[in-house]
């Protein structure tokens, strides 16, 4: 593979990357499309739910509700569709038996939907009067969340020291560890509104923080991913080269 190649599209790129690291390629990019048609969708709720209103006096007043409700249900039907295969992909990099990268999976992908369902009834919730409630779901949500970093960390710690190569080893640790502090944002802003913020000001700031959290999520784990895929790529055509040169050797010495 040359350097160069590195320039296409990562789903373009399938191909040349090696047969068992092709699903893992292919989750990421499928991770990034679901999160691009549901951000256009989250653009088109937010804009049909406010309006500027007509400047009689040529100032500049702060937009108004329209009356159509802003659709956070959105966010959370991506979440729930990408969050487990953004756990699945890290997963099926490791250095594990097929049973093993089944097990893992599946534990992880169920965890994480249930930290997202039940994350997303208090999400609703955000007059004063019940904050008491968004904690309670909060809490909930927390033990799924608490379980998986706890995995991400130690239950795939043994299978990436088992890499021996340094490169493909730092990567799976970035990999890990991205997806770890990008999440550690989601539950500080999911409290925004226990923290005081209320009112328009909580909306944005919740609005925001999800959008750089899922930025770091998405993007930049699924481009440590590809680079993942290439660099366990280049190490496996690399064995399958010397493996046909001693197999070469050994038919001609017969």
């Amino acid at each position: 593979m040359h350097d160069g190649d590195h320039r296409l599209p990562v789903l373009l790129r399938v191909g040349s990357i090696h047969e068992k690291y092709k699903s893992a390629v292919v989750i990421s990019g499928l991770v990034t499309f679901i999160a691009m048609y549901h951000y256009v969708r989250i653009f088109n709720s937010w804009v049909d739910a406010y309006e500027y209103p007509a400047a009689t006096d040529g100032l500049d007043h702060d937009p108004v509700l329209t009356g159509i409700p802003f659709n956070d249900a959105y966010r959370y039907m991506d979440w729930l569709l990408t969050v487990p295969l953004l756990l699945i992909e890290i997963v099926l990099c490791q250095k594990l038996s097929d049973e093993e990268a089944s097990t893992k999976s599946w534990n992880l992908g169920v965890a994480s939907a249930l930290m997202i369902a039940i994350g997303y009834p208090g999400e609703l919730l955000l007059d004063q009067d019940e904050l008491g409630q968004r904690w309670t779901y909060w809490g909930g949500s927390m033990l799924f969340f608490l379980y998986i970093v706890n995995e991400l960390i130690n239950g795939l710690a043994e299978s990436t020291k088992s890499e021996e190569d340094e490169t493909v080893r730092d990567l799976l640790y970035s990999a890990q560890r991205l997806t770890v502090f990008s999440w550690l944002t989601y539950p500080v802003v999911y409290i925004f509104p226990m923290m005081g913020f209320s009112g328009a000001q909580a909306v944005i700031n919740i609005q925001l923080g999800y959008c750089v959290s899922d930025i770091i999520s998405k993007c930049g784990v699924g481009l440590t991913i590809y680079k993942i895929t290439c660099a366990k790529s280049e190490i496996a055509y690399v064995e399958l080269e010397e493996e046909i040169a001693v197999k070469s050797m050994r038919s001609r010495r017969r």
